[in-house]
């Protein structure tokens, strides 16, 4: 892939050799200008983030229009460097993006789903398997696979495309904005900067990446992104966003119980049932197991720790059985937008639109996101084509984009999640339906953040977990 040295040539060496305004004229999109006082790039399609989003936004753009200038800032050092989820992947998205993926038979897509399991732990003994499987679970031809795989696959693919990949620059959380209180650029992060703000001998000043379009795909909270929110207030009227911490460990187990193929989704202890969580072990190839468990940070008790509910979880006497003479090789925790179609905010704003988890298209239900990340990133980017062939300028709001959305599978999907889980929460399914979905008042809606749901220390009640396991 290209090396993160080649955009500092191009806006340290380069740049600074120039005197003068320099433009440059690539295909239809300028490529690069300058002047002494505005060190910057330019391109039709900027996208921020190297996920499955951003990557098929600009494998999309690509494949639409090849002559579009588009450019991938990823803050990994690599494709796929920050990327972590143990995956069950549903190809619907990638099967539209490039229909004949099957023919390669790539390396990331080598343990199909073969055997689901939805199961309640009402305590650390015991285990009772749903003897059915709601149909929204079903993992019926979907893979199990590392994303980070998947991603620095798809980055590949777009390099193939012609779209420019830059990893290890993070962008600023503040956007560039013109005098019309547009969004037209985003900067790159100092380098060179002391913790106490003072410059460095190796100081190097951002440089700023205009775009003619600015796709957002930075997953669940990023700082632009929030930053972005707020300026435009695209959450207003809807509901706060929830969010949950999965805590991941991957684990190389006895061969007598590796059981590649079979996927497991939990639900129960050692969650209370008023706090939104689960757990789930997926079996790979070569005797691998990813395990983890997700918290919903609306919960009440300040003294719960995600990462412990995880070590209690792994005392439940199946997941004993499974781990005994195994060996954690991997772990890790990232966060996850949970709050569903009540809580999604407009995609669309001056300049650039959101995507995937930046914008909170998780399947709740599911328990998925990437197929929706990369599904809307594809109409993302088909919407930034449509405007810039038709000579929208730089700070448009893209209509297209909106509309798209709207009438897309991936609104059906979430639309879906919010009937039935109003119709699961009116109804008062079992003691661990709040393990399925979020929680919400009766109306299927709430006007709290996760924050104002947690009590005060004095208020709480110490929560008895066991000594790590050293994993």
């Amino acid at each position: 892939m290209i090396r993160s040295s080649a955009l500092r040539t191009l806006s340290s060496t380069a740049i600074r050799a120039c005197r003068v305004p320099v433009l440059t004229q690539l295909g239809r999109g300028m490529r690069f200008f300058t002047s002494e006082a505005d060190d910057s790039l330019e391109y039709d399609l900027v996208v921020v983030g190297g996920g499955p989003a951003g990557l098929s936004a600009a494998i999309r753009a690509k494949q639409l229009d090849s002559n579009l200038s588009v450019c991938v800032l990823e803050k990994g050092s690599e494709i796929g460097a920050h990327i972590l989820s143990g995956n069950v992947f549903q190809p619907t998205a990638l099967d539209e993006l490039m229909p004949d993926w099957r023919q390669e038979n790539p390396a990331w897509a080598q343990t199909p789903v073969t055997h689901d399991d939805f199961v309640y732990f009402p305590t650390a003994k015991y285990a009772i398997k749903s003897p059915f499987l709601p149909s929204a679970m079903s993992n019926h031809g979907n893979f199990i696979i590392s994303l980070g795989d998947i991603c620095r696959w798809l980055g590949e693919k777009a390099e193939d495309s012609g779209v420019e990949i830059y990893p290890g620059f993070a962008v600023s959380e503040d956007p560039v904005i013109d005098d019309k209180g547009r969004m037209v650029a985003v900067k790159i992060r100092d380098q060179g900067v002391a913790k106490d703000g003072h410059h460095k001998s190796n100081y190097e000043p951002g440089v700023k990446i205009y775009g003619r379009q600015i796709i957002l795909a930075e997953g669940a909270r990023g700082s632009l992104s929030l930053e972005v929110a707020n300026r435009y207030n695209l959450s207003a009227g809807r509901c706060p966003p929830k969010f949950s911490l999965g805590v991941k460990e991957v684990w190389k187990v006895d061969p007598e119980v590796s059981r590649p193929g079979h996927v497991t989704h939990t639900v129960g202890f050692p969650m209370d049932y008023m706090t939104y969580g689960g757990g789930f072990i997926y079996h790979m190839k070569d005797n691998l197991v990813h395990l983890g468990f997700v918290t919903g940070l609306g919960y009440t008790n300040t003294n719960r720790s995600p990462y412990m509910e995880l070590q209690k979880y792994k005392t439940h006497e199946m997941l004993r059985g499974l781990l005994d003479g195994g060996k954690c090789v991997g772990y890790g925790a990232r966060v996850i937008n949970c709050g569903g179609y009540q809580a999604l905010p407009s995609v669309a704003f001056p300049g650039g639109m959101l995507v995937g988890d930046a914008a909170g298209f998780l399947n709740v239900l599911k328990i998925k996101g990437t197929h929706t990340a990369m599904k809307t990133g594809m109409l993302a980017a088909e919407a930034a084509v449509a405007d810039i062939n038709d000579g929208a300028q730089p700070g448009h709001v893209s209509s297209k984009y909106e509309h798209a959305v709207k009438d897309s599978w991936v609104h059906r999907e979430l639309y879906v999640i919010l009937i039935s889980s109003w119709r699961g929460t009116r109804a008062g399914l079992g003691p661990d339906s709040s393990s399925v979905v979020p929680n919400h008042d009766r109306s299927g809606s709430w006007s709290k953040d996760d924050a104002a749901r947690t009590r005060t220390q004095a208020k709480c009640k110490e929560v008895a977990y066991p000594k790590p396991d050293g994993s």
